[in-house]
């Protein structure tokens, strides 16, 4: 009788400890660029009462960092392409090293709009060239995928953590120290990038063409900044005028990239299916995510009384089971696909949402934390794997200019989500709210004001009716988010199917 062996299953494989520093160094700049994404929320009072800005230079200082970094990651990616990934990253750090110190210690609104925006620029560096070079120093699926996972809870460690650094410092130093913390990461990051990381580009990159450049700075920053006025200000002719320019300007950079022997962007990358569907997926999700953390932060502070540093707790199981499924989501893929890896994430999400609906006015911080636990702990599967599939999607040569194109798919997923999904609630919030003072009428924060300011029995009446008003508009868009993310589901998952 013969026995026939099963075969052992080949090991894991490890990094090894060159490779674990270096992966750590690009982790360094996405925790840092979630982090300064997270804090500024909870310092624009104290700046504000420092640097006594006008009400447009408080909203520059807020949104330039969003607008430069959306109108040049893909610009960056390619460069990096072209003059190398690494070299970029170190040139970058250094100069988000030098921006934090210039914010930090600003000593008008004009030089931290500047500041700012130069740390704008040195952001758009960072996140493109930080992905793709993991393409080169991990060459093994496996590790790579893994790679991604630490990468990607990286970002949503910083996410979580923002609050509640930001709420240590502002309660034992000056607003500036938000920024300063920055610099020596920053700066470790340029010491040990050359001794850890590999070089690598396109070893026939081609001339970047200048043109291009200008047309993916106006396809993107005039788009974001319409897009983010309606959100804040209502549909006014600038922000339509502002959006016009920025789809003409789109138009005339895809043609342009079709033309050109050497693109700044590649669109036949867009023909493949698993990376314009792991696109997608990644663009709804954070379509939906964002505008519901934008709200939910709110909702915490405004309508259940807690403090920033304890809406930022409360929130914290659903970052850390975020980091928790995007480390099994390396497993689970291997065993049972990508495409069933995505839908599980994505029905995480869906579950979330509607876990959110059910929030009251007095009572709903469990199901907060329990709705962003099921959000977190779906996105986490989900993008991981999607990241992976952008990433091995793209020819080598071209990982720059894919990992820009997905991290500019997050920027306009973040900004398009708050600009409508918040401009839903606020709508149900204004129609709601019924006879009240115009200011209080315009958000639940100067609801808030408005009723500290006046009799007590006509304060609590105007509160009551601001609070359940912006509790329905929530419940409202996490019943539309979920709807969203199922309709994405479905689609990725026609998209994706799997040959047996």
């Amino acid at each position: 009788m013969t026995t026939t062996l099963a075969p052992r299953a080949e090991p894991r494989p490890r990094f090894t400890a060159k490779q674990g520093w270096a992966l750590a160094v690009l982790v360094l700049p996405v925790l840092l660029i979630s982090i300064d994404m997270t804090v500024l929320g909870f310092a624009v009072p104290f700046l504000s009462e420092d640097l006594e800005p006008s009400a447009s230079q408080l909203l520059w200082i807020v949104d330039v960092y969003g607008f430069v970094l959306a109108g040049l990651l893909v610009t960056m990616g390619s460069l990096g392409d072209r003059v190398g990934r690494r070299r970029l990253l170190v040139i970058g750090s250094a100069a988000f090293a030098a921006a934090s110190v210039i914010a930090a210690y600003a000593p008008t609104p004009e030089t931290l709009i500047a500041a700012r925006a130069l740390l704008g620029l040195a952001g758009a560096t960072l996140m493109p060239t930080t992905l793709a070079l993991m393409r080169n120093l991990f060459t093994d699926d496996r590790q790579r995928r893994f790679a991604i996972a630490i990468w990607a809870a990286g970002f949503s460690a910083g996410s979580a953590a923002g609050p509640i650094i930001g709420g240590w410092l502002l309660e034992h130093f000056w607003w500036g120290s938000v920024f300063l913390m920055a610099a020596p990461v920053s700066l470790a990051v340029v010491l040990a990038a050359p001794f850890l990381l590999p070089e690598s580009k396109n070893p026939n990159p081609g001339t970047i063409d200048l043109p291009s450049v200008a047309l993916s700075f106006l396809a993107m920053f005039p788009f974001v900044y319409g897009v983010k006025t309606i959100a804040e200000h209502g549909l006014a002719w600038t922000a339509v005028a502002a959006i016009t320019v920025g789809a003409v300007a789109a138009v005339l950079f895809v043609r342009r990239q079709k033309r050109l022997e050497h693109p700044l962007i590649d669109v036949a990358l867009f023909r493949l299916r698993r990376f314009s569907a792991s696109l997608a997926t990644n663009f709804t999700i954070v379509f939906a995510m964002i505008s519901a953390l934008f709200l939910l932060t709110q909702y915490l502070q405004l309508v259940l009384g807690f403090s920033p540093m304890e809406a930022g707790l409360l929130l914290l199981p659903g970052m850390a089971v975020s980091v928790v499924t995007g480390l099994i989501a390396v497993r689970m893929s291997e065993r049972t696909g990508m495409v069933r890896t995505i839908l599980g994430g994505l029905v995480l999400v869906i579950a979330g949402f509607a876990a959110m609906a059910f929030i009251g006015v007095d009572e709903g911080a469990a199901v907060v934390a329990v709705a962003f636990a099921l959000i977190g702990g779906g996105s986490g599967l989900a993008q991981t794997v999607t990241n992976d599939a952008i990433l091995a999607a793209a020819p080598a040569d071209r990982a720059g200019a894919a990992s820009a194109i997905s991290e500019t798919a997050y920027e306009l997923g973040g900004a398009m989500g708050v600009a409508l999904l918040g401009s839903l609630a606020t709508g149900i919030y204004r129609n709601e709210i019924g006879e009240a003072p115009a200011s209080a009428a315009e958000t639940l924060g100067e609801a808030v004001h408005v009723a500290a300011a006046l009799p007590a029995e006509a304060g609590e009446a105007l509160l009551a009716a601001a609070r359940t008003a912006f509790t329905d508009g929530l419940r409202t868009v996490a019943v539309v988010a979920a709807a969203l993310v199922l309709v994405a589901a479905v689609a990725v998952g026609r998209a994706l199917r799997e040959k047996p």
